[in-house]
């Protein structure tokens, strides 16, 4: 279901209706995750990499002002290109029926969007969650609440290595939001293979997945299926240099007195100028890697349906 409001590609809607498998694909990894000009070519190799599997991509965010569910290469351009580019969560998108500016859409207003374009599968490097010292400043990121409420099957990385990955596991519990490890028994660490928790579940393959999301739309349950793909080990960030990283990034702030939406942000630049843009290598190589296995369930989805 979709809104006047809501602008959906016609390709993707072809897509839907004519029950191809979609992937949907982030806008914020573009427009704040990235710098220039690698953000683009980021995004447009995400694509092809999707199309390339035998999948529609659907990247989602909003053009001057409307939410929109597929842009154009030279909307992605656009937006990528955007000095004053917003972020947009859900509580922002009908903002843009005012300001008419652009914004990258969060992994929340993404989902949101991605369900109701009836879109199944979508494809992201690290999720939001807890951040240290949520227990005094209720900061947790509107994707928990998102992924609770969207029932798509989310392909990440785990949660953003800045976070509190043990607080987030335990909200996600709360939610009753499941989560698979790929072909892995570890939670992954966004920029490493391991964050040091495990998850109760593993698959093995796309097609498992596929049972499993069936299985839960099935039953009317309202959660997202989170899929934990953790990033190639080859091509993963140095564990011991992330974590003395991570506390020379959590000084900085407390330094600069950054708050609210910026601080992942800032964290995340900080972490890569550190690290001498490997992290950014990681990040990149991650998104790759998810955009290749979300197609894949795309495809496995789309597999079983025709099979009933």
């Amino acid at each position: 279901m979709t809104s006047s409001f809501i602008a959906v590609a016609d390709e993707v809607s072809k897509a839907v209706a004519d029950h191809r498998p979609v992937v949907a694909l982030e806008s914020t990894i573009f427009t704040h995750g990235l710098p220039r000009p690698r953000n683009i070519e980021v995004a447009e190799e995400a694509e092809q990499i999707v199309r390339d599997a035998g999948a529609v991509p659907a990247t989602i965010g909003v053009h001057r002002g409307v939410p929109t569910v597929g842009l154009t290469r030279e909307e992605i351009v656009e937006l990528s290109n955007d000095d004053d580019v917003l972020k947009s969560g859900i509580r922002e998108l009908a903002i843009g029926a005012v300001n008419r500016k652009n914004a990258g859409t969060t992994i929340a207003a993404t989902s949101f969007l991605a369900h109701r374009a009836g879109i199944a599968v979508f494809a992201t490097g690290g999720l939001g969650g807890v951040h240290h010292g949520a227990s005094h400043n209720f900061d947790e990121s509107a994707d928990l609440v998102a992924l609770a409420n969207n029932p798509i099957v989310l392909v990440s990385s785990g949660a953003k290595a800045v976070l509190d990955i043990h607080a987030t596991l335990e909200r996600f519990e709360s939610l009753s939001v499941p989560i698979v490890g790929y072909r892995t028994q570890a939670y992954p660490g966004f920029y490493v293979a391991e964050s040091g928790f495990t998850v109760a579940h593993r698959v093995e393959t796309p097609e498992d997945v596929a049972v499993i999301y069936g299985a839960q739309r099935q039953m009317g349950l309202p959660t997202a299926l989170l899929v934990g793909n953790p990033v190639p080990v080859a091509e993963q960030l140095d564990p011991t240099l992330l974590d003395g990283v991570i506390e020379k990034a959590w000084a900085a702030l407390e330094d600069q007195g950054v708050k609210g939406q910026a601080v992942t942000p800032f964290l995340l630049e900080f972490i890569r100028q550190e690290t001498g843009d490997a992290s950014l290598d990681a990040n990149v190589a991650l998104y790759r890697n998810n955009a290749s296995v979300a197609a894949q369930i795309a495809v496995a989805l789309g597999d079983r349906a025709e099979a009933r």
